[in-house]
């Protein structure tokens, strides 16, 4: 399990710097990490050794374990249950039927369709369904369970009743326990009681799952497991694979239920004026019915919708990027503004002491072994004391007994430890942030401010007057030392800033550390605003003016965990979709307030529960591919669901025209299967999976309906001016063929200017697939075998070229209405 700590100067966790040295006491003090691969050996007082080998194999057999399923997707019946019962397949599966009965095979081929879809949908789910389970397996955290002495990492569901599970910064409680060891301990309980403040815990106190630690450390004795523990239902129903809360699959939902209300009556209408009132042959009228509700169904709109979540899931597992619930891909393609960390994301996890200045006359080696002493008291030591232990490390014997540790807090920004040097001389020192130790008037901060603007982080070693627990032991402690770090920048930092600002999407950095070593860092990458950054102890506390100031820069330092949400609140006031990244604990609560939760996958196990998007490899370059890829959904959707929305409008206003002229429905299933498939079916598939990088627009229903509703009307009346036209022209014996065929070249044609207008804009590739679709129409009018299989035959000259005509007029037409509507109806 990897536990995270938070840096002294206030900034979050960057990384683990490996397991501690053998024979360390069990302790776990503020900034402190736990190797995250190897278990370590850690000596133990009896009381305290856990669980032995027996008593965790008797409740193993007595099924006293943490069983609860980790859930990240959907089950196998569960997607085809998705993917079959539906309310459309119910009613095409039911015309289907009757159709076999009634009519030639040609006529059916639209339930064949429908069955190759849907399998299409289950498989594409299916694979994301994999992929998913096997990232969550990658990201699954490792809690640390003490037995028999021997603390080591287990999966969440070995974990059984009774076991010593260890806790330190950021590790998330798995399941409910009581408090065995506590070392200034405290729990934050907001995701389950929406307390914000920390609970200071002491032994015996008890702890609930889904809680998680924010400072100090210790351990817990395993209490409720498995679906008895508190968080365990909320857990699991929260790592399900999901499609809430989404615009886009609720604006298909809200679509569908306005089509599911127009073609009740006016199917109703056209099976009375088939049956009844033309007094026609049964079997063709049926025929022609089924052909009028048929298209009326945008059936493959869901199906495309689903298929097209469930690729994005797989080509971002490639790129080892969890998405923990499917929105966050159309979530994180609507934002328009980021809010990033600085370390961990910026910056790489390693850092590298380039020198210690002292203060106030102190010894060079005196301090030299201080800061070894810091070190050598922290088992698992962060990034920054990790840099200051390689620099200074602590001869062999030569340690100093640790006689008190000061954990570090977000509020405090350091820590400390107190040691007996020997010889009767004793010592007690803190390590954190130079200007909250050093009084506003020190003249130390100048020449820590110069370094700041250089991008260095500076950290103050500082001698304590009292002892670490007195209320103001920071007050009067005297500086001895400047410790000046240099950040490793993330290579592709920069780049991943520049698409952000390509893309206009804002960036916001946010970081607990000095404002003008962010500001620094950031200027280096590029960062548009970098050069004036705001030290965050100096914004407005009212909202209003929060969000103005957010919205005016773009560097933020000495920012505290509660201050992080109210700047993604301020912001979201005006409007914005947020994004916030993390990895650190006192991230947490501002990751579940913002729309997109982002974190890293080294980051706590806090972050990692509550974020949708998981970056396993921690690369910040992966976020834009996120951001493409919810582009590439959302734009595609929008341009094919205009495709299918158009066909419903055309299909229920043919209807309604037919029972108002009270002649027969122009169409065969047959018909209407082949259009649909060259002009939307074959088409949308492709033009769903292309590159799409337009961000993201909301109000989806708004913006399909203004296209749909005059490109269908304008296809309908061009449509049925042709059938009435032909039913003029032609008499006797096959008249109704020759119409229907006049009439579905017209509705061909116009179908495919739709097409042409939606595969816009043209690339070589979206050019030879309207080709492709016109040849393949081309092909069925000309080859006799095919004429007959879709009873289509143009009869003379006249009426084919009327055909063409209108539909040159009524394409004119669509084009005209296309540019009104962009003009007079934007979205």
């Amino acid at each position: 399990m990897t536990q995270r700590a938070l840096d002294p100067s206030g900034d979050q966790p960057t990384g683990s710097s490996g397991p501690p040295a053998a024979g360390r006491p069990v302790k776990i003090d503020a900034g402190s990490e736990l190797d995250p691969v190897h278990p370590v050996d850690l000596p133990a007082p009896a009381t305290a050794r856990g669980l032995s080998a027996a008593e965790v194999a008797e409740r193993i057999a007595r099924g006293d374990v943490n069983d609860v399923p980790v859930r990240s997707s959907r089950s196998v019946t569960e997607i085809v249950r998705a993917n079959v019962f539906t309310r459309f397949n119910l009613i095409i599966g039911v015309l289907w039927v009757i159709m076999l009965f009634v009519a030639p095979i040609q006529d059916s081929l639209f339930g064949f369709v429908i069955i190759a879809n849907t399998g299409i949908g289950i498989v594409q789910e299916w694979r994301a369904k994999r992929t998913l389970d096997s990232l969550a397996v990658i990201g699954e955290a490792k809690p640390t369970v003490r037995r028999d002495g021997v603390a080591a990492e287990v999966s969440v569901s070995e974990i059984v009743l009774g076991d010593l599970v260890e806790l330190g910064p950021g590790d998330k409680v798995i399941v409910d326990g009581t408090v065995t060891e506590a070392d200034s301990l405290e729990i934050d309980e907001s995701l389950l009681t929406g307390e914000a403040d920390p609970v200071l815990k002491r032994a015996g106190d008890p702890v609930m799952s889904g809680s998680f630690v924010v400072a100090g450390g210790g351990a817990f004795t395993a209490t409720k497991v498995g679906r008895e523990a508190y968080a365990a239902q909320l857990a699991e129903e929260a790592s399900r694979f999901t499609l809430v809360q989404s615009e886009l699959r609720s604006g298909i939902s809200t679509i569908l239920k306005y089509v599911t209300w127009m073609m009740i009556p006016t199917a109703i209408g056209l099976i009375i004026s088939q049956l009844v009132v033309k007094d026609n042959n049964f079997k063709d009228s049926v025929a022609r019915t089924v052909g009028g509700i048929v298209p009326m169904i945008p059936e493959g709109l869901v199906l495309l919708t689903s298929v097209a979540f469930a690729i994005g899931v797989v080509r971002l597992g490639r790129k080892q990027c969890l998405v923990q619930e499917l929105p966050a891909i159309e979530g994180l393609a609507r934002v328009d503004v980021v809010c990033l960390d600085k370390t961990g994301t910026l910056t790489e996890g390693g850092m590298d002491v380039t020198e210690v200045r002292a203060l106030n006359g102190a010894d060079e080696a005196y301090l030299r072994r201080v800061l070894g002493a810091l070190g050598a008291s922290d088992p698992r030591p962060n990034a920054s004391l990790q840099a200051i232990i390689d620099t200074y490390p602590v001869p062999e014997g030569q340690a100093w007994a640790v006689t008190g540790t000061l954990p570090f807090s977000s509020a405090r920004k350091y820590s400390g430890a107190a040691f007996d040097e020997g010889g009767g001389r004793d010592s007690s020192w803190l390590l954190g942030a130079p200007d909250v130790l050093l009084p506003e008037a020190d003249p130390a901060l100048t020449e820590i401010e110069q370094l700041n603007e250089k991008g260095l982080r500076v950290l103050l070693l500082a001698r304590a007057r009292g002892e670490l627990d007195a209320p103001g032991v920071a007050d009067g402690a005297l500086p001895s030392a400047l410790i000046v770090l240099e950040q490793r920048l993330r290579p592709d930092a920069g780049e991943t800033l520049a698409y952000f600002a390509d893309q206009r999407v804002a960036a916001k950095v946010i970081s607990g550390d000095n404002a003008v070593s962010v500001g620094a860092v950031a200027a280096k990458l590029g960062l548009p605003g970098a050069e004036h950054p705001l030290d965050a102890r100096r914004l407005p506390t009212d909202p209003d003016e929060m969000a103005t100031a957010m919205e005016e820069n773009a560097v933020f330092g000495r920012v505290t965990p509660q201050q992080k949400r109210e700047m993604v609140a301020a912001l979201q006031s005006r409007g914005h979709t947020v994004a916030m990244t993390g990895d650190g604990v006192n991230d947490v609560l501002a990751l579940k307030d913002a729309d997109i939760g982002v974190s890293m996958g080294s980051g706590s196990e806090a972050t990692r529960a509550v974020a949708q998007i998981v970056l396993l490899n921690n690369s910040f370059a992966t976020l834009p591919s996120v951001v493409a890829e919810g582009r590439r959904v959302i734009g595609n959707i929008t341009r094919v669901a205009t495709l299918f929305l158009t066909k419903t409008v055309y299909s229920v206003l043919l209807a309604v025209l037919v029972v108002c002229f009270q002649v027969e429905y122009p169409f065969l299933p047959r018909h209407l299967t082949l259009l649909s498939t060259l002009t939307i079916g074959v088409p949308a598939f492709f033009l769903a999976l292309a590159p799409n990088k337009e961000r993201a627009h909301p109000h989806f229903v708004r913006r399909v309906m203004r296209y749909a509703i005059p490109s269908g009307t304008i296809a309908a009346a061009a449509t049925f001016t042709m059938y009435l036209i032909a039913r003029s022209h032609y008499s006797g014996t096959g008249a109704l063929d020759a119409e229907t065929s006049a009439a579905t070249l017209t509705l061909f044609l116009v179908s495919m200017w739709v097409l042409a207008i939606i595969a816009r804009p043209y690339t070589w590739w979206r050019i030879c697939l309207v080709a492709a679709m016109g040849l393949a129409f081309l092909i069925v009018l000309v080859v006799p075998w095919l004429q007959d299989f879709f009873a289509l035959k143009l009869v003379g000259t006249t009426m084919p070229w009327t055909a063409v005509a209108i539909a040159v007029v009524a394409s004119a037409a669509l084009e005209y209405a296309w540019r009104l509507v962009s003009r007079r109806f934007p979205a």
